[in-house]
């Protein structure tokens, strides 16, 4: 990928899966599981360094010692081979790793082997701005707790932790003369290696931060193109917020809280229970709005009228992004940045110069003191427009800053440079948006070129179908690999190779329909588009068409009603509700209830039953997607029952 102050920076690219031993016997589980750990890792960005850590800011690196083990220093939230490395780990520090080793006193000489790696977006451009050269890098690091994707993972869980969080750090390096690889200063074509040689070496970063609506909530996926949307009370995710904000405060300092969702529609309940949430927060919320002369939609903000406790250090703005920019007034977003603008200017960013003859050593001349931590409903293509936003008005200050710019000019006015800007945003746009829902980003077309067009249009319009498809029929193996590779669920080694637990055990009824379906339009093409004799009769071909297509409204009828019936769910969040490292089925995860152990399938009584139960089959999915761990344990043996009898 290329070098970050002499330090190389690798993507993995081929992995090998190496069997610690041999089965006698053929296992089907087993080859699922591997299945999918190889199909996630093939497809996953992941990075790693030998000598530079890549899962920590610039700002955290400064205050961490370099003589420490990179493992120990590296930030465990964005550590997403930790689980695979937890045995090496175990060992190093004396433990029993369970392979029958007992602990015999700590092993240093294992640090060498444990390397961290982290899954998002990395780039590492050599640039000029107004004549100037440096290197331009822009990081995301992906959270590996409470990972998933789109619809399997929303909100927060009882940990404080949120879905799809992500820490975006935009980078300028000046004089990097250590770089002097692939991807360092050194080798820039403009000037050769060292040419700066003397001048100290600078790092300006600033980090932003995003992830899900920090309450109880899910959706559904029931085949409708809308899923199903379920928000749980605000007060009981109030616990569970304030882990949450007391982490991102510790790390971060003040949060300043950017939601973007919707003001109308299905949309109104999340944004209402964000704010609720805030005000549970504060101590004492004072609320006022703030117009503009342009048009009569507000900024909501919720500020502490008395700082009295941490979570008074967080602060409130909503912005109805696509009303104010609806008919293609993009400029219109730049309305937020001028609400922001202060709060950034005030808050800073890290400044840091290298101490000569101090290897690692870094002398801070700058903090950044707040985060702007950014959302929509999904955290991906409006967030994604707004960090690309805050990134080019911060670019700009650290630029006048240096005394590259002037005051009153931007980054943008270098059009080479904002071709490159608008470009790697756009990519890492697109990484973190196929991270989470499957395809790139919407809206890329603005990120890169700054306006809206037919072709980003329909390029919009071709993502949103293929997130349609993946989210309700690939989502759940997905999400399976996922919890494997991070160990959130563990198979039982006892019970592996007699479980199939990746058999299909629907009925039999309700796994024909869709047979039964495309058997009908099979029917209805043959007979629409086979020749016939001019003297052959035409009755019998026309009534078997026509029972073929009330055949196929009827199933299709069924299916579409049915949905949560014929979905994707992932397996290993249904299997071995026992297991204490299982993932949490709680108030925002989905349980499916397709999977039934045992079911009578032969007396009438039973299909009448099974039909019943069918039809209910969405609203018991969101109720079980709201309960926590105990009730969903007893609401599936109740399914199981009434299916069964």
């Amino acid at each position: 990928m290329g070098r970050i102050k002499g330090h190389m920076i690798y993507k993995v690219i081929t992995t090998e899966f190496l069997p610690l031993r041999e089965r006698p016997l053929h296992d089907p589980d087993e080859d699922n599981y591997l299945g999918l750990l190889k199909s996630l890792i093939k497809t996953s960005p992941l990075f790693f360094s030998y000598s530079f850590d890549i899962t920590n800011s610039f700002q955290r690196q400064a205050h961490s010692d370099p003589s420490t083990p990179l493992w120990k220093r590296a930030d465990d939230r964005f550590f997403w081979n930790r689980f695979v490395q937890s045995d090496l780990i175990d060992f190093r520090g004396g433990l029993s790793t369970g392979y029958g080793r007992h602990s015999s006193g700590q092993q240093p000489d294992v640090d060498s082997y444990i390397l961290p790696v982290m899954y998002g977006m990395l780039e590492i451009k050599n640039t000029s701005i107004k004549g100037t050269a440096l290197t331009f890098i822009l990081i995301t690091r992906r959270s590996r707790l409470k990972a998933g994707t789109r619809y399997f993972s929303r909100g927060i869980d009882d940990n404080g932790n949120v879905s799809n969080f992500n820490e975006t750090e935009q980078t300028i390096i000046l004089n990097d003369n250590a770089s002097g690889g692939p991807g360092g200063f050194g080798s820039n074509q403009n000037g050769a290696a060292g040419g700066n040689a003397g001048k100290e070496t600078q790092v300006l970063a600033y980090v932003q931060t995003r992830g899900s609506v920090p309450v109880y909530w899910t959706e559904i996926n029931t085949l409708k193109y809308t899923p199903k949307l379920q928000v749980r009370g605000v007060e009981n995710a109030v616990p569970a917020a304030k882990k949450h904000f007391a982490e991102q405060i510790r790390l971060y300092g003040d949060n300043w809280l950017v939601n973007l969702v919707n003001q109308k529609g299905r949309e109104q309940r999340v944004k209402e229970a964000y704010e609720e949430m805030v005000e549970y927060l504060h101590t004492s919320p004072v609320e006022n709005t703030e117009g503009d002369k342009i048009t009569d939609d507000k900024f909501h903000v919720i500020e502490p009228s008395n700082a009295q406790t941490a979570y008074d250090r967080i602060h409130y703005v909503y912005f109805d992004f696509h009303n104010e920019t609806k008919g293609l007034q993009w400029h219109r977003a730049k309305l937020l940045m001028d609400q922001l603008a202060p709060h950034v200017l005030k808050h800073g960013y890290f400044r840091g110069v290298d101490m000569p003859g101090h290897a690692g050593r870094v002398e801070v001349r700058g903090h950044q003191t707040a985060v702007v931590r950014t959302n929509c409903m999904d955290c991906l293509d409006r967030t994604n427009v707004v960090q690309s936003m805050i990134g080019r008005f911060i670019l700009s200050r650290m630029l006048i800053d240096l005394g590259l710019m002037r005051e009153g000019e931007s980054a943008e006015e270098d059009k080479q440079f904002e071709f490159l800007f608008r470009n790697v945003w756009a990519d890492n746009a697109d990484v973190v948006s196929k991270s989470y829902s499957g395809t790139g980003a919407l809206k890329t077309d603005f990120t890169r070129l700054g306006v809206r067009t037919k072709a980003g249009a329909l390029q919009d319009l071709n993502n949103s179908i293929t997130r349609y498809c993946l989210n309700n029929f690939s989502d759940g193996p997905r999400q399976d690999a996922f919890d494997l590779f991070l160990g959130t669920y563990l198979p039982s080694d006892s019970a592996i190779g007699g479980q199939l637990l990746f058999a299909d055990r629907r009925p039999i009824f309700i796994q024909s329909v869709p047979y039964i379906f495309a058997a009908s339009i099979f029917f209805i093409l043959v007979g629409s588009l086979t020749r016939r004799a001019p003297d052959a009769a035409t009755w019998p071909l026309r009534l078997l068409m026509l029972f073929s297509l009330g055949t196929a409204a009827a199933c299709l009828n069924f299916i579409w009603s049915n949905g949560t019936l014929y979905v994707s769910f992932a397996e290993v969040t249904l299997a071995t509700p026992a297991n204490p490292i299982h993932r949490s089925i709680g108030p925002n995860s989905t349980a499916s209830p397709r999977r039934s152990k045992r079911t009578r399938r032969n007396s009438p009584k039973s299909r009448r039953t099974l039909l019943s139960a069918a039809s209910s089959a969405r609203d018991m999915s969101a109720a079980r997607a709201m309960r926590d761990y105990s009730a969903w344990r007893r609401a599936r043996r109740g399914s199981s029952n009434m299916i069964k009898n």
